[in-house]
């Protein structure tokens, strides 16, 4: 019988330097170089789940972002599903590192993925990588997608409908493409 997988959360988190960097940590037992993620707690989201455990591994607050996506992979006995956001580090440490976590370095982002243990974890940073630091230039520090104020002006969008029924709809795709 196939086990349930295992939900966890967790961050692409950025600071804004010249060059803004990417957080990955070193695990203590493993000695890995990984996101910092981890599991869900009884009854959590994972949006708080993912900031509760950024906040643990990195030593630092966090502003929560946009999500950026799912990474699933199997480990030891089952799959394990790891929702990722994007999220800023505040400029300066808040508490220690949880006792799993050796060190966290901030690096730029080609660094961050070359130095990532896991190959899972190399190929997902490499693709939304630049999705993160594209966002984080689009929107200020500190300001989230969702927080950012209005344009001051909307524009209306005129709707346009085809009046065809779908089945005319339908025949005329079919002639085009006999």
């Amino acid at each position: 019988m196939a086990r349930a997988p295992v939900l966890a959360a967790g961050g692409i988190v950025l600071r804004q330097a010249e060059t803004p960097l990417v957080a990955i940590v070193r695990l203590r037992k493993r000695d890995e170089w990984v996101l910092p993620k981890g599991k869900l707690d009884s009854g959590e989201t994972p949006r708080a789940a993912a900031e509760r455990e950024v906040n643990e591994e990195t030593g630092h607050d966090v502003a929560v972002h946009e999500f950026l996506g799912t990474l699933v992979y199997e480990s030891r006995g089952g799959s394990k599903v790891v929702h990722f956001w994007r999220m800023e580090a505040g400029p300066e440490p808040v508490r220690k590192l949880m006792r799993d976590v050796k060190a966290v370095e901030w690096l730029p982002l080609s660094d961050a993925v070359e130095r990532l243990s896991r190959g899972y974890e190399r190929a997902f940073l490499e693709n939304v990588g630049p999705i993160a630091l594209a966002a984080t230039i689009a929107t200020p520090s500190g300001t989230s997608i969702e927080h950012m104020s209005e344009p001051a002006r909307v524009e209306p969008i005129r709707e346009v409908r085809d009046q065809r029924s779908l089945v005319q709809k339908l025949r005329d795709w079919f002639r085009r493409t006999a």
